[in-house]
């Protein structure tokens, strides 16, 4: 009795063998195609990528309401040259904030603390245009200080853009206009003059044909 309790002991003991493969192959149940995410950032270059917390003032409210925390960018358009300012939750990626950087835009340190900065913004993040006034705060006070330089950068280099395009915009017209002159006075002198004949008085050119008869 003894020695058949102890077999049956050592057989729950003993390891369970491993699996033994029968080179079957089960196909899978549901098939999962690749998708393409599209950010709509491919077409842009990153000029700068920092982490932080954006804010937003709510007028209604008179106080300041967190967007979000996660990366704010610079991205400058390979074609166009425009820039915008994106940001981007970390978790969910909702986007914060998407706004041009236009040469009227400034920016500037927000009061009592060198972390953080202000400015406004005509933002598209909620997927109509809206007048909003932003604040960000960064990590450290030097992260802040490179956003506002490069921020003002942005908008500098647009209004030198805006400046080189109105000129471009002028001397083009000023060169048109010159063609048209040009063509003008050409057509002044293509004017048909009249034959010394045909100002005479039609007396004397009767006379003139009967003197060539004779």
């Amino acid at each position: 009795m003894a020695s058949t309790d102890t077999e049956r002991r050592e057989e729950e003991e003993a390891p369970a063998g491993e699996d033994e493969d029968t080179g079957a192959q089960v196909a899978p149940i549901v098939k999962l195609e690749e998708v393409t995410v599209t950010t709509g950032e491919e077409n842009e270059d990153a000029i700068l990528d920092l982490k932080s917390k954006l804010y937003r003032f709510d007028k209604d409210g008179n106080q300041w309401k967190e967007r979000g925390a996660g990366t704010v960018k610079f991205l400058k358009h390979k074609e166009t040259g425009k820039v915008r300012l994106v940001m981007r939750q970390s978790k969910t990626l909702k986007i914060c904030a998407n706004h041009l950087v236009l040469p009227s835009m400034t920016v500037q340190e927000h009061v009592g603390n060198e972390k953080s900065c202000v400015w406004h913004a005509t933002d598209f993040a909620d997927g109509e245009l809206k007048d909003e006034l932003f604040c960000i705060r960064f990590p450290s006070i030097e992260n802040c200080k490179t956003f506002m330089e490069t921020f003002q950068e942005v908008a500098e280099s647009q209004k030198k853009k805006e400046e080189n395009k109105d000129a471009s915009a002028a001397a083009g017209l000023l060169e048109k206009l010159s063609v048209e002159d040009k063509s003008e006075d050409k057509a002044e002198d293509t004017t048909p003059v009249k034959s010394k004949e045909e100002d005479k008085p039609e007396g004397e050119a009767k006379k003139s044909d009967a003197e060539k008869k004779e």
